[in-house]
This record gives C-alpha cells, sequence and structure tokens, in this order.
C-alpha cells in the first residue's frame, strides 16, 4: 500500500509492499508514537524468516509434485502450479525486507535491488489474485457450462491466460518499478527504499487504479463465478455422471483456495481503500491515521500467510493432489528400482564375462 508515513525519532512506518515513501513525511510533533510500533518491529524479521522459509518448502513441493508427476497438468493444476509460483516469488523477496527492518530500514542492497525486490512482491499480489480469476473461471466453465467445456478449457489455452496475467502483471508494476528508489532520509540518518513520485497526484492515481484494478474488479468477477459454483454444486447437476467426480474434487479445492486466499486479502486491500479515502478528506485525524497505520502493519502479515496456507491446503483438501504424491512416490521408487535392477544386470553380466575369458 503505498501510502502516507510517519517519520519519527526512533521509527519508520513502513509496510512489506510499501515501505517509506516521500512525498509523505510527516512531522514527529503531530502524531505521538504508539509504544506497539516497539512490538511491531520486534517481531517483523522473525516472522518474515519463518513465513520465507516455510512458503518455499510448501511451494516448491507443490511445482515438483506438478512438474515431476508423469501425467500432464490439468487445466486447474496448472493455474494451481502458478499461483504457488506466485506465492514462491513472493517468499523469496521476503528476506530482504525482515533485513530491511531489523537494520532500522536501512537498505543495504542498492537502487536496483530495490526495484526489483518490491516489484516482485507487488506481482506476486496481483498474478495471484488475477490468476484466482482464471481458476473460478474455469471452475465456473466446467460446472455451469459443461457442454462447452471440451471447447473452452485445454491445457494449452490456460499456459498462454498464464502468461497473459504474469504480463499484466508487470505492466500494472510500472510505477513501481519506475518510482522505486533508495533515497538517502537526514533525519534518520539511512538510506531507505522509497517511492519517490513526482507529485502527491500521479501516487494517489497510482493507489486508485491499484485497487480498482488489482482488487475491486477481480473481487467482483471471483464472487459471480464462486455463487453461480455453489449454485451448481448444491442443484447436484454433476452427480448424474461418474466421470465428473474428479471435476466436484477439484472444485471443493478451488473453492477452499479462493475463501483463504480473500480472508487474508480482504483486510489489506480495505486498509489501503480507508486510507485512499483519507487522503481525500473522508477520514482525518492524528488517531485514525495512526491506527491505519497499525492495521496494515497487521493485515500484512495475515495476507502473507496466504502464501504458506495454499500448500497446505491441497494436502488437506485436495484428494486429487494426495493422489498425485502418492503416485510421484510410486514413479520415483519404481525408477529408482529400475535404476538399481539396470546397475545390478550390468555388474552380472560383466561377472560373467570375466569367468568365460578364463
Amino acid at each position: 500500500m503505498e501510502n502516507d508515513i510517519q517519520v519519527t525519532t526512533s521509527s519508520i512506518l513502513s509496510t512489506i509492499p510499501t515501505a517509506v515513501s516521500r512525498n509523505n513525511l510527516t512531522n514527529d510533533t503531530q502524531c505521538p508514537h504508539w509504544e506497539v510500533w516497539d512490538w511491531l518491529y520486534i517481531m517483523q524479521p522473525a516472522y518474515m524468516f519463518i513465513i520465507c522459509v516455510l512458503g518455499i518448502l510448501g511451494n516448491v513441493f507443490v511445482l515438483l509434485v506438478f512438474g515431476l508427476h508423469k501425467k500432464a497438468c490439468t487445466v486447474a493444476e496448472i493455474y494451481l502450479g502458478n499461483l504457488a509460483a506466485a506465492d514462491l516469488l513472493l517468499v523469496s523477496c521476503l528476506p530482504f525486507w525482515a533485513i530491511n527492518i531489523a537494520d532500522g530500514f536501512n537498505w543495504r542492497f542498492g537502487s536496483l535491488m530495490c526495484r526489483l525486490v518490491n516489484t516482485g512482491i507487488k506481482m506476486s499480489m496481483l498474478c495471484s489474485i488475477y490468476l484466482l480469476v482464471l481458476i473460478s473461471g474455469d471452475r465456473y466453465v466446467a460446472l455451469v457450462h459443461a457442454l462447452s467445456r471440451g471447447r473452452m478449457r485445454r491445457p494449452r489455452y490456460a499456459k498462454l491466460n498464464c502468461i497473459a496475467v504474469w504480463f499484466f502483471g508487470l505492466i500494472l508494476n510500472y510505477p513501481t518499478l519506475h518510482f522505486r528508489d533508495t533515497q538517502f532520509i537526514p533525519e534518520l540518518n539511512i538510506t531507505a527504499c522509497i517511492l519517490n513520485y513526482p507529485n502527491p497526484n500521479i501516487g494517489l492515481t497510482c493507489d486508485i487504479l491499484l485497487i480498482l484494478l488489482g482488487f475491486i474488479v477481480p473481487f467482483l468477477v471471483i464472487s459471480y463465478c464462486t455463487l453461480k459454483i455453489i449454485r451448481a454444486l448444491r442443484e447436484q447437476v454433476i452427480d448424474r455422471f461418474n466421470a465428473e467426480n474428479t471435476e466436484r474434487k477439484a472444485t471443493i479445492l478451488v473453492l477452499v483456495v479462493l475463501m483463504v486466499f480473500l480472508l487474508c486479502w480482504v483486510p489489506f486491500h480495505l486498509v489501503t481503500l480507508m486510507d485512499i479515502l483519507m487522503r481525500f478528506g473522508v477520514f482525518g485525524g492524528c488517531d485514525f491515521a495512526s491506527g491505519l497505520d497499525v492495521s496494515n502493519q497487521i493485515f500484512t502479515y495475515l495476507a502473507l500467510s496466504n502464501s504458506v496456507l495454499n500448500p497446505i491446503l491441497y494436502v488437506i483438501v485436495g484428494k486429487n493432489f494426495r493422489k498425485k504424491v502418492k503416485e510421484l512416490m510410486k514413479q520415483l521408487k519404481e525408477k529408482k528400482n529400475d535404476s538399481t535392477s539396470g546397475s545390478t544386470r550390468s555388474q552380472l553380466s560383466s561377472t560373467l564375462k570375466t569367468f568365460t575369458t578364463y
């Protein structure tokens, strides 16, 4: 959230995707320092490192299962695999911010990494929600428009859709990539990674576009598809055909992933929306601004946890995914046995040749 921040002698109010914004520095005399910030600064680095380790392990595991399994991925699995890649991108960027916060927001990784790390974090957020749009749309077509499923749901089209999502995410991230840079802040004697907009109006415009294209529009699409999917499941239209049981299982997993994503990210985006309204003068006051910043921090942590929860959901809820894991383990075991058997046969052949030579 590219929002106003308060610079004090002891802290910088910062979020994961935003950090310090140079255009809206306020004076220490305007708003008192809340003690909760000291607690937040202590827990942030440790929390990020935990999320990073768990997120990398979980999402790499998901990608390995989808990538190494002998069967080609279904349309839903292609989308879920790209979602895992987006989560992996996010958690891979977190150590830089953990070190940055632990070092008092003194960015030590240079201007290029300042741009790339923040672009990676924002891309992960945007691509995740649009991948969920594709996932919900795929389930909608599979259940509500079953007759046209064969024409509209092909792995080739799914891969092209994923490429389009990543490209679109990069375009929406242009302001972050262009305006994010390192800047020395004399008041704190640090070099911070900031969003240096030419003027506040540009920053406000970028934030409004981001909340519209990065949350409100995809949220409405996801909500519509989800309601239709739930209605189709209630009517149990797909129970007429045994072949559709796989679609039903995949749909249940998708619905759980959608619900958890919304629970994790909706509060963050609502705080972003409140911040925009505050800059329009709808809300005001020092206590409200400070409370908004604290809420932003807490809901950011909630949003980050989604990158760890998705792989766990695949294992707990995804029956097809668990089946795929078992098949992969069996596949690797058979390959290992074949390799061992081949080596044994080679050794026996070599021994026989030795005996027959003499």
